[in-house]
């Protein structure tokens, strides 16, 4: 991406991009140069799209300064547009785009703030809902008694009646083990 792109010019009506803007911004090698990375992917990108056209990059920056590079490279290549946050307040759901559009003027959308589902007219479930929903997450913390000899016996109880086989009901069914076995 930031030795430039070989597309021919006007190819694409809309680009989208999910976290991989960001990548331009290191510098593994000595000769890996952010800005120059930048300028040579945002002005390839601008000529293969048609005017009009739009591209939403979403990214995470190191910095804030990081982040005026970015939007600095892709003016200076002749887009339009600016940066949206969505949910700025939050450290797990805030998530920042790059809404450009190629020739064109344009409003530049409004990130969605901390209102329900409802407020916003959506059908779809935030990460922040879909994270209280499952339980505490991946952090290897519990989640609830969830697997006792209950919920084994009702899970094997579902599987008999689908006419699968399952091992018989024993004393040992569920039964907690000693730490070292």
């Amino acid at each position: 991406m930031g030795q430039g792109m070989c597309f021919r010019p006007g190819t694409f009506d809309g680009v989208v991009s999910i976290s991989a803007l960001q990548w331009l911004c290191n510098a593994d090698k000595s000769h890996h140069v952010p800005k120059q990375r930048l300028n040579k992917f945002f002005s390839t990108l601008y000529s293969a799209m048609k005017r009009g056209a739009r591209a939403v990059f979403q990214f995470y920056p190191e910095t804030p300064q990081q982040m005026e590079l970015i939007t600095q490279c892709a003016m200076k290549a002749g887009f339009t547009g600016g940066a949206v946050v969505d949910y700025p307040n939050s450290t797990k759901a805030k998530k920042i785009f790059l809404c450009l559009f190629a020739g064109v003027g344009a409003q530049v959308p409004v990130g969605l703030e901390g209102q329900s589902a409802e407020e916003r007219n959506f059908n779809s479930v935030t990460y922040v809902e879909r994270t209280k929903a499952r339980g505490k997450g991946k952090q290897g913390k519990e989640r609830g008694n969830v697997k006792n000899r209950d919920w084994v016996q009702a899970k094997k109880e579902r599987a008999r009646k689908q006419g699968k086989e399952t091992k018989h009901d024993s004393r040992f069914t569920a039964r907690q083990r000693k730490p070292k076995f």
